[in-house]
C-alpha cells in the first residue's frame, strides 16, 4: 500500500467512514494500512536535493550538514542520516565556511578593574535543565567600510534562545541598559537566573550591577584572560560569524542591523538545535512552559 492510499483511506476516515468497512471494502490487511502510515516513502533523490539547497539558502552564508538534516526530519519528516546530507551537499558542491580568526585585532572590553568583580559562579557548567536558570552575555564587534558595529546579546545555556540583544556603533552603556531593559521585560515572574560575562567593563559598571542585584539576577564571571570560561555565548559568535557575516559587505548601519536583527529571529525560531534533540529554542521554551 502506498502512502498516497494510506492517505485517502485516513481522509475517509475522517469524514466519519468506520476504518473496518473501508479496509474490508478495499481487500486491505488492518497491518498493512498502519505500516503504510508509519513508514512513509523516503523523498527521491532530486526532492531531497531541492530542500537541501532551500534549507541551506535560508542564511547568507548557509549553514552545516548536522542542521540541514535536522530541518530535513523536523520539517519534511525524511527518515536521512547527518552523513548523507554531508555526502548530499559534497555533491552539490555547497558548505559553510570555514570558522576562522578575522583580519583584524579582536574587540576586548578589559580595562583592568574598574568596578565590582565577582566570582566564577557558572565554572564553565553551561548545562542547565531549563530556560531562565543559566544566561551568558558578552560583546562582539564586527567590522564593515563604514566603521563599526557592537552585539550585546544575553543567551540562555537552558532553551539556546537569544532572549535580549542590543546592536550598536558604539560599546558605551547606553547599548547596555537597552539590553538590560529588553532582559527585564521577557524575564518571567519569580525567576532568579544566573548571568555569566567576563570582566569587561561594562559588565563592572555601577549601573549594570545594580541592576541586576535589583532584579534578583546573580552575576558571574570569567577569570581574566579566559575566555573558555564564558565559552557557551562566544559558540554563539562563532555560528553567528560563519552564517551571517563572513565575505559580506553593507551600505550602511542600519542595513547592518536589519540583517542581524533577521538572524537573530531565524536562530530564535528555525534555527534547529542538536542539544535539543532537534528543536528550535522557541519550541524547546514553549515545551518546557507547558511542562
Amino acid at each position: 500500500m502506498t502512502r498516497a492510499k494510506a492517505e485517502a483511506v485516513a481522509a475517509l476516515r475522517s469524514d466519519g467512514h468506520d476504518l473496518g468497512h473501508l479496509l474490508a471494502c478495499s481487500g486491505l490487511a488492518r497491518s498493512t494500512y498502519y505500516y503504510a502510515l508509519a513508514h512513509p516513502e523516503r523523498p527521491t533523490r532530486p526532492e531531497l536535493r531541492e530542500a537541501v539547497a532551500e534549507i541551506f539558502s535560508r542564511t547568507a552564508n548557509g549553514c552545516g550538514h548536522r542542521q540541514v538534516a535536522m530541518c530535513l526530519r523536523a520539517e519534511l519528516g525524511a527518515r536521512v542520516a547527518d552523513k548523507t546530507v554531508l555526502k548530499l551537499m559534497r555533491e552539490m558542491g555547497i558548505r559553510c565556511g570555514i570558522r576562522r580568526e578575522t583580519d583584524y585585532h579582536r574587540y576586548n572590553s578589559y580595562k583592568g578593574v574598574v568596578g565590582e568583580t565577582f566570582e566564577n559562579v557558572i565554572g564553565r557548567d553551561f548545562s542547565a535543565d531549563a530556560p531562565w536558570q543559566k544566561m551568558g552575555t558578552d560583546v562582539t564587534e564586527f567590522k564593515q567600510p563604514w566603521g563599526k558595529a557592537y552585539f550585546a546579546p544575553v543567551y540562555d545555556f537552558g532553551s539556546k534562545e537569544i532572549v535580549a540583544w542590543s546592536t550598536s556603533d558604539s560599546p558605551n552603556m547606553e547599548q547596555q541598559e537597552l539590553l538590560l531593559d529588553r532582559l527585564l521585560e521577557r524575564m518571567p515572574e519569580g525567576a532568579s537566573p544566573v548571568l555569566h560575562s567576563d570582566m569587561g567593563w561594562q559588565h563592572q559598571h555601577e549601573s549594570w550591577t545594580r541592576r541586576l542585584r535589583e532584579a534578583e539576577i546573580t552575576q558571574s564571571m570569567s577569570r581574566r584572560g579566559n575566555c573558555i570560561d564564558n565559552g557557551a555565548t562566544e559558540q554563539v559568535f562563532g555560528h553567528m560569524k560563519d552564517e551571517f557575516f563572513r565575505g559580506r559587505t553593507w551600505p550602511d548601519f542600519e542595513s547592518f542591523k536589519a540583517d542581524l536583527d533577521a538572524y537573530v529571529v531565524h536562530w530564535n525560531t528555525r534555527r534547529r538545535q542538536v542539544k535539543l534533540k532537534g528543536l528550535t529554542p522557541e519550541e524547546f521554551r514553549s515545551q518546557s512552559l507547558v511542562a
